[in-house]
């Protein structure tokens, strides 16, 4: 058989590239390179299909080896920045973009890029006109639009985050991040019913995939744990094995995931789960869950972990698999100790948690005052406070509250220490609290 010419393989390998068929064209990549280990353009195309397939280090190490061959080629540059980023290393990222810009001044890409960077470096204003440079250069850049919405969202400025990404999806329809993107747009501007269609309508299966990259940010490395034994994500089979579920985040995102606990049971496994301390108790008699301890406690011997916040991608959950079946069950003691303490009561009883942890990165765009919602309170239901931090404003306007509001009181922990809520059949209309 004829050798094939390498400037015929090159094409066809970048024309598989560019119809997505990325293992037939990184193997054309790699047959040039053999022959050839110092060819260009197969080092600088395969470095960059690296960085599509989330491969970062291994991009590196090929942009590495093109720029020694050309020192100043912008394509490089730009694209090696992308892999900085991805590496969590955003300065050296917006270096290697600038680099990219001294060389060639009109590149769209490489202003795109330069964004993301100082995006990462928390810097969204400039970030803002690196984006709208690329556009002028590029108005039909799609990538860019969407991550032009993002500034604006960290600007504060979101009905033009909407509009941005909205001119991203005329270009691409099925552009999943815009569409996520979008929805989270349409959260910040309280309208949730659209919202949940762009999640809806964004690729849920690959959101999946794509959040495992959460472990790269530098925000989260604090959070990575280190075992010993193997990450589960669905492969291996469980049959026999002892698997820890471990929470990684807020106490609510261990109580909507905790529910995949008993489709790792019925795998044949026995499952340990590991949660904030404060949730022990109420998880106790989890489905599915053969023990359960606090975070810090003595962990067992086990033959795999996974995060909680894993276990879709694990069990491949998409919206039409999503089980609606309650999980979460008080104590039948607990229930009765209330229903004798609160009373007979003849309206219904709601409690409220108007706000969440004061140290939430985003408390911001989450919380409420207790003043927002103040107006919901009627003669039609008896109100309970439920808040366990009471934010100075809120301990205010509590006082300025009709409701049984009791004396001095005991916080859930046990201690008067500020943080109280505390219990009492409410004086309606109003508001009391309850510990």
């Amino acid at each position: 058989m004829v050798a094939q010419p390498l400037g015929v393989k090159l094409q066809a390998a970048a024309a598989l590239h560019q119809q997505g068929q990325l293992d037939q064209a990184e193997v054309l990549y790699k047959e040039i390179l053999q022959a050839q280990p110092r060819h260009f353009d197969a080092l600088q195309l395969l470095a960059t299909l690296a960085v599509q397939r989330n491969h970062a280090a291994q991009a590196m190490v090929l942009f590495e080896l093109a720029l020694k061959i050309h020192p100043a080629n912008a394509s490089v540059l730009s694209n090696r920045g992308s892999a900085l980023l991805n590496l969590n290393r955003p300065q050296e990222a917006l270096d290697s973009c600038d680099r990219a810009l001294q060389v060639r001044p009109d590149y769209a890409e490489a202003l795109s890029n330069r964004g993301n960077a100082l995006w990462a470096l928390k810097r969204p204003a400039e970030a803002l006109q690196s984006f709208d440079h690329a556009l002028k250069l590029k108005p039909d850049y799609a990538e860019a639009l969407s991550n032009r919405g993002a500034a604006l969202r960290a600007l504060n400025r979101h009905a033009e985050a909407l509009d941005s990404y909205d001119r991203a999806l005329r270009i691409r329809p099925a552009f999943a991040q815009a569409l996520n993107n979008r929805g989270a747009a349409l959260q910040d501007l309280n309208r949730h019913a659209e919202a949940l269609e762009d999640f809806g309508r964004a690729d849920f299966a690959q959101g999946w995939q794509n959040y495992e990259w959460r472990w790269k940010r530098k925000l989260n490395q604090d959070k990575l744990r280190n075992f010993s034994q193997p990450l589960w994500l669905g492969k291996e089979s469980l049959a026999g094995k002892t698997i820890l579920l471990h929470a990684e985040q807020g106490l609510g995102d261990t109580l909507q995931f905790c529910r995949y606990a008993r489709q790792v049971a019925a795998l044949g496994a026995r499952v340990v789960l590991e949660v904030q301390p404060a949730l022990k108790t109420l998880l106790q008699d989890l489905e599915g869950v053969s023990l359960v301890l606090g975070r810090g406690e003595r962990l067992p011997d086990v033959d795999y972990h996974c995060p909680l916040l894993s276990l879709p991608l694990a069990f491949k959950v998409d919206l039409g698999t999503i089980s609606g079946e309650p999980y979460l069950h008080s104590d039948p003691d607990k229930r009765q100790a209330w229903q004798e303490r609160l009373g007979p009561g003849r309206n219904k009883r709601i409690g409220l948690v108007w706000s969440g942890s004061t140290g939430h990165q985003n408390d911001h765009t989450r919380s409420l005052a207790l003043t927002d919602i103040q107006g919901l309170l009627s003669e039609q239901a008896d109100c309970y406070c439920l808040q366990k931090e009471l934010r100075p404003a809120d301990r205010e306007a509590l006082a300025n509250t009709p409701g049984d509001h009791g004396g001095h009181q005991r916080g859930a922990s046990g201690r008067g220490d500020g943080q109280r809520s505390v219990a009492a059949a409410g004086l309606q209309p109003g508001l009391a609290l309850v510990a």
